[in-house]
């Protein structure tokens, strides 16, 4: 299985779709991109599913 993982989520700021590539061999993360369409930053947090696949969330950098 490939390690980089291309996953589409929507932007929690603008709600457009947006392609991150997620590496599946770091496991568990957290971190912040910006949104490719409005530059706002989003929190990503990714979990790898028992199956190899990354199962990621997205959200406003200051949700809580």
């Amino acid at each position: 299985m490939n390690e980089l993982q291309p996953v589409q989520v929507h932007c929690p700021y603008c709600g457009e779709p947006i392609e991150l590539t997620i590496d599946c061999s770091l496991g568990a993360q957290r971190y912040i991109e910006d949104c490719q369409v409005c530059c706002k930053p989003i929190e990503v947090a990714v979990r790898i599913q028992h199956d190899g696949l990354p199962e990621v969330a997205v959200r406003h950098q200051d949700e809580i």
